[in-house]
């Protein structure tokens, strides 16, 4: 699920890389892009024009806490993904208050996080959720005032991330013979 920007590593090759978003224009302006999607997953979330069993990872960044009917696209994510593949939905404190959904409005960081691994439980297949909260990043990519920034920000919180970041992660189970 992308828009302008995929929020993948520039320096890692991939075979293939799909992208899904609600805006042609920004969907074209995505390098990081082989092909795309245009769909509105809360007006049409079932039967995606991508066969059973087809990627390796799907990812989510930022997108999560706005689908209205998160069982039936965690369903399609099960569907394409192949055994073994990962689905990894990222978010942070940050949303558009009226886009969210209510749940995710009047939610905790906790609860957030909690809504997601249900996502996960409600579709058959997917093992048990895993919750990451840190990343390390290499100090190497920021650069210019967004590095002076988070020196700043780590002087004075102790900590040199200024967003909380979440990932819940599952993985679509091996077939079992």
């Amino acid at each position: 699920m992308s828009s302008w920007v995929s929020h993948l590593p520039d320096d890692t090759p991939y075979s293939l890389v799909v992208g899904h978003g609600m805006n042609a224009q920004e969907m074209e302006r995505n390098k990081q892009l082989n092909r795309y999607f245009i769909r509105d997953f809360n007006k049409d979330p079932s039967n995606w024009a991508e066969k059973d069993n087809t990627f390796d990872a799907v990812v989510c960044c930022v997108s999560v806490q706005y689908m209205q009917h998160p069982e039936r696209v965690f369903a399609e994510i099960h569907r394409v993904l192949k055994p073994g593949g990962v689905c990894i939905m990222s978010f942070s404190s940050r949303l558009f208050y009226s886009k969210a959904i209510q749940g995710w409005r009047d939610n905790s960081a906790y609860g957030r996080v909690s809504l997601v691994k249900q996502y996960f439980q409600c579709i058959k297949g997917f093992t048990e959720a895993k919750v990451v909260t840190e990343v390390e990043l290499p100090s190497q990519s920021l650069t210019g005032f967004a590095s002076l920034q988070a020196k700043f920000s780590s002087l004075v919180s102790g900590s040199s991330q200024q967003d909380p970041f979440y990932a819940v992660l599952a993985y679509k189970q091996q077939l079992q013979i």
